[in-house]
């Protein structure tokens, strides 16, 4: 996988770093609860580039005997980690700092550390989110809702709604500290410290829905299994696509089943050839197919019987 991959997670690490540094160190100044649910966020955010980058290195390795379809999916099963690590660290840790601050009120001291502290944050996660979008984007497709849920790259996704969740964030502290500051009153700040837990578990759950479909074998998009029926039909030896089966084993490879009829009179030599060309044009119209599986079947009048023949592509080249 090219470097290039992973400026989005690279760029939500660093970012991540000197933010939930900052806001620790801004919490214990002014002992605000929003602040300390900011921290904590932030904190399960750093952790969580860290488990995106280890399932992409993991991914990295070549296939082997015991693992024929290589090591792919490694990177669905980190990112449904960060998914639950930031359900319990973020989500529940907030909510139980809130709720703690609306049982026991407390002060707030210094609120100007905090305001400068927010700002700081705001440029480093929508530096990170702005890196991630432009990786989102070059598979832009169709409509944004439909593109978010048919997003086939975990670690771009999840560091998409961390940072848009953490911008959100932001704002929700900010304003509970300032109505604090304006009344006089601490539960103002309580109440963002839960808000923005609850607002980290909405968002933990989607992620953890998304990485699961993947991880238990999701199908390519819409889009792609369109492009590949199409591609198949343009074979003018193809009497008809019967089955077309098609699964996500990495980010950017998808494993491809076929069930095709083909036209009657064709011998094994021609039809080997046949079955180059399907596959020479589903790779042209879905680069990111790896290993195709081909079902053959043909009508032999003589007998007046199916008779079927399986053929399969080791992945690329």
């Amino acid at each position: 996988m090219p470097k290039r991959k992973n400026a989005a997670v690279t760029a939500a690490l660093t970012g991540n770093c000197l933010v939930a540094a900052a806001k620790f160190t801004a919490a214990l100044i002014t002992g605000s609860a929003a602040m300390l649910a900011e921290s904590l966020h932030s904190l399960a955010d750093t952790g969580n580039q860290v488990l995106l980058l280890v399932g992409i290195s993991r991914s990295r390795r070549p296939a082997d005997t015991e693992h024929p379809f290589g090591y792919g999916k490694e990177r669905f099963f980190w990112a449904f980690l960060v998914a639950v690590t930031m359900f319990f660290v973020g989500a529940v840790m907030s909510v139980y700092k809130g709720v703690e601050g609306i049982l026991r009120p407390h002060s707030l001291e210094n609120p100007l550390v905090n305001y400068s502290v927010l700002a700081m944050s705001v440029f480093f996660e929508g530096f990170a989110l702005r890196t991630a979008y432009r990786e989102f984007k070059q598979h832009r497709r169709a409509g944004l809702l439909r593109d978010l849920h048919e997003a086939k790259d975990p670690s771009t996704l999840t560091v998409m709604f961390e940072d848009s969740a953490a911008l959100t964030g932001i704002a929700v502290a900010a304003l509970g500290i300032f109505l604090s500051q304006m009344t006089g009153n601490t539960l103002y700040d309580a109440l963002a410290s839960v808000i923005i837990g609850l607002m980290l578990a909405v968002v933990a759950f989607f992620l953890a829905r998304e990485t699961k479909a993947l991880l238990i074998g999701e199908s390519a998009s819409r889009y792609d299994r369109e492009r590949i029926a199409a591609a198949v039909r343009q074979v003018p030896e193809v009497s008809a696509l019967m089955d077309l089966l098609t699964m996500h084993i990495g980010p950017d490879e998808i494993l491809v089943n076929l069930n095709i009829n083909f036209k009657d009179g064709l011998d094994t030599d021609r039809l080997e050839q046949v079955i180059d060309e399907v596959e020479k044009r589903i790779r042209r119209a879905v680069p990111e197919v790896g290993r195709i599986f081909i079902e053959a079947e043909t009508l032999r009048r003589a007998k007046g019987q199916n008779t079927s023949c399986c053929f399969k592509s080791p992945g690329r080249g």
